[in-house]
């Protein structure tokens, strides 16, 4: 893991990637994978490598496990106490940007992978792949849409050390803009002011974030959540408008991120909010529109699933009774699975106070081990 955290694969500039999936491919080898790059360089229109490392460990098994890392990051931001990009290890933590999220599953399944014996229940395909940070459609977005790699089964490894998710939220992101009339701000009276507008709208919504939180799943929210089951969300995450003091805008705009739960239709959940913000802006007697950005349903695999079963047996080896099941609050790679019917579970090292994606990530080293042994129980 000292080797990928010193490689800076920062998402938005996608830096390192070919450095870091050079390095993990040689990891693979030495553990016995046959290993494929596959790189949609050709296909994404900005000339930029994306790299996709896929190995192959070949037990003589009917069945196909897919194990879905990633190792792109989020830019390290200011304030870190150590550099990011160096693992510094004290007492039970590992720090460096990834080491949680998710350069450490990389090293945890090698290390399970180098365990397995000559057979075993699966064929595992271990995929390190980048861009998941901004979405996947590039890294395994392209391995399992583009490519059609044929898998049975699959364990996102970029997740909570303390639960099994069987599912994951959806997402509707969009913007709001508020129009008016540019004019001096000395002369008010002959402009027409869009931004308290925007502010009124903004107030309004608070009352559709207190609808969301009232839709609950019927499967259970991660430990440390407010309430039991997984419930819904709706926040505004950007706000803007305006270029000058002495210039009352144009335009007013704010961006918003709704979470939807993974036994919800999506298409439900976006009509509500459009029909909720059409009747704010008529009662508010507004001139705004609704622009949905991205949209991306979130996916659930049945709890009593075999393949469930069987993982849930293989916590059970490491820890002496199943890990809880529930869903969790962001998505992941395990869309793409589910989304070709392939069942598929999420479970991985990332502790709710490992600063991911903040200053300081860590990872818990026993974590990792019990990820490491996991997968050994899960796969021999």
């Amino acid at each position: 893991m000292e080797e990928l955290v010193s490689i800076n694969t920062d998402s938005i500039k996608k830096c390192g990637y070919a450095e870091c999936a050079s390095l993990i491919s040689d990891r693979m080898r030495e553990v016995g994978l046959k290993v494929e790059v596959f790189d949609p360089v050709a296909l994404t229109g900005d000339g930029k490598k994306r790299p996709n490392v896929v190995g192959t460990l070949d037990l003589g098994a009917e069945s196909t496990l897919g194990l879905l890392t990633h190792y792109d990051v989020v830019p390290p931001g200011e304030g870190w106490k150590r550099d990011p990009f160096r693992l510094t290890i004290e007492g039970d933590r590992a720090y460096g940007r990834g080491s949680a999220d998710d350069k450490s599953a990389i090293a945890a399944s090698l290390g399970a992978l180098s365990r397995i014996g000559e057979k075993g229940k699966y064929n595992v395909k271990l995929i390190a792949s980048p861009d998941e940070e901004v979405g996947g459609r590039w890294g395994i977005g392209y391995v399992i849409n583009d490519l059609n790699l044929r898998l049975d089964c699959g364990v996102v490894v970029d997740a909570m050390p303390d639960m099994v998710c069987v599912g994951a939220s959806g997402i509707v992101q969009g913007e709001v803009l508020v129009r008016g009339i540019q004019g001096h701000a000395g002369y008010p009276h002959r402009s027409d002011n869009p931004i308290p507008k925007l502010a009124s709208l903004i107030r309004e919504f608070e009352n559709f974030a207190r609808f969301r939180e009232r839709k609950l799943s019927n499967i259970d929210a991660p430990p440390g959540s407010p309430n039991k089951k997984l419930w819904g969300r709706f926040s505004f995450t950007i706000i803007g408008g305006g270029e000058k003091e002495n210039i009352i805008p144009s335009n007013a705009w704010a961006r918003f991120d709704m979470r939807v739960l993974p036994d919800e239709p999506l298409e439900e959940a976006k009509l509500e909010l459009i029909n909720f913000f059409n009747r704010s802006r008529e009662n508010l007697n507004i001139e705004a529109e609704l622009r949905i950005m991205l949209e991306d349903k979130g996916f659930l695999t049945p709890p009593e699933h075999p393949f469930v079963k069987t993982f849930l047996n293989a916590t059970a080896s490491v820890f002496g009774a199943p890990l809880p099941l529930g869903a969790s609050l962001g998505g992941d790679d395990g869309k793409f699975l589910a989304s070709k019917g392939i069942p598929v579970v999420s479970y991985g090292a990332i502790a709710e106070d490992s600063h991911f994606h903040g200053t300081d990530e860590f990872v818990y080293i026993r974590d990792l081990m019990h990820l490491r042994d996991v997968l050994v129980k899960l796969i021999s």
